[in-house]
């Protein structure tokens, strides 16, 4: 079986770090780590060779707990009236900020083009949160119409 490979996130919450500070030892090649895709893995024995000591107490349950799906996607709304954006945009706001405080980071960003009477949202949360805003954005046109 493979070797295990460790997320930034996990690393960062084993050290007590933030995540930012995780990414610039791999840098700086304070932290050796190998790249998938967008995103960087690192080996219990890079950890220990970082701090000293092994990553052993990293164990099952806490890879669970930091494990998680996001949803980035850009919603393009038609024919929208600045007053409905308005209306949109400040529904999703209070249901972000709520969200927030309760599931951890959402990114959420509103642009109107009046030329074109056109909304765009761009939304970055986790899947029950961006379903949950989708089906309200859903609603809020639905009833416009």
């Amino acid at each position: 079986m493979g070797e295990t490979l460790f997320t930034v996130e996990q690393v960062a919450d084993r050290l007590g770090l933030h995540v930012k500070t995780v990414r610039h030892y791999i840098l700086q090649g304070r932290l050796q780590a190998v790249r998938i895709g967008k995103q960087y893995r690192i080996s219990a024995e890079s950890f220990a060779a970082l701090t000293g000591q092994p990553l052993s107490t990293l164990n099952a349950e806490t890879v669970a707990r930091v494990r998680h799906a996001e949803i980035s996607s850009v919603i393009e709304v038609d024919a929208v009236s600045p007053e409905l954006t308005s209306r949109i945009t400040n529904l999703l706001m209070g249901a972000t900020n709520s969200r927030v405080q309760e599931n951890g980071s959402t990114h959420l960003q509103t642009i109107y083009d009046p030329r074109t009477a056109k909304l765009k949202i761009i939304l970055v949360a986790e899947l029950a949160t961006a379903n949950s805003l989708l089906q309200t954005i859903q609603a809020l046109v639905m009833e416009a119409r």
